[in-house]
Parts: structure tokens; C-alpha cells; sequence
């Protein structure tokens, strides 16, 4: 889901992921455990968005592509304890 900057509630389970777009990527820290193996990739497809996201009135919408990291990526991949979480985050 995309909503606009302030109006989506973060809590301290949410992980920083980094920025797309120059916008903050969250993840639930339960969401995030379970993908935390995998390569993710945030793209934008012609189609119909859910109805709550900022993407559905553009007749667009958010498609996440994954892979598993490679052994090599995996090792250099950060543990959940070093990921931003919004605690330690400011925009």
C-alpha cells in the first residue's frame, strides 16, 4: 500500500528498508523476518491498484517481484537488529 506522506501510522515494528523514489519503504518487522532472505523489487505496472492506495485513481498499480539472495548476497545482507526501524528513523 502507497499513501501519501503523514497519513499512514508507523509503529515501532515497522522496518526501514530504504527510500523508493525518494520516499520512505516500510515493512512489519513480521512481514520483513519472513522476507528478509529475499531480494525485493518495487515496480509499477499498467492495472487496477487496491482501492485504499494512492496508486488506484492513475490506472496503475504496485507489483513487488522477488528472488532469493544468492548465498554471497546473503552474507552481505544486514540482520534485523541493524535495520532503521522507525524508532531511529526521521524524515
Amino acid at each position: 500500500m502507497c499513501f501519501p506522506r503523514g497519513e499512514f501510522r508507523l509503529s515501532d515494528r515497522d522496518v526501514y528498508l530504504g527510500e523508493v523514489a525518494d520516499t520512505p519503504f516500510y515493512m512489519g518487522a513480521n512481514q520483513y523476518e519472513y522476507w528478509a532472505h529475499t531480494h525485493l523489487t518495487v515496480d509499477v505496472v499498467s492495472g487496477r491498484g487496491s482501492g485504499f492506495s494512492v496508486e488506484a485513481p492513475e490506472g496503475v498499480r504496485f507489483l513487488i517481484r522477488s528472488r532469493v539472495f544468492t548465498d554471497d548476497e546473503l552474507r552481505r545482507c544486514h540482520p534485523l537488529n541493524t535495520v532503521i526501524n522507525t524508532a531511529q528513523h526521521t524524515e
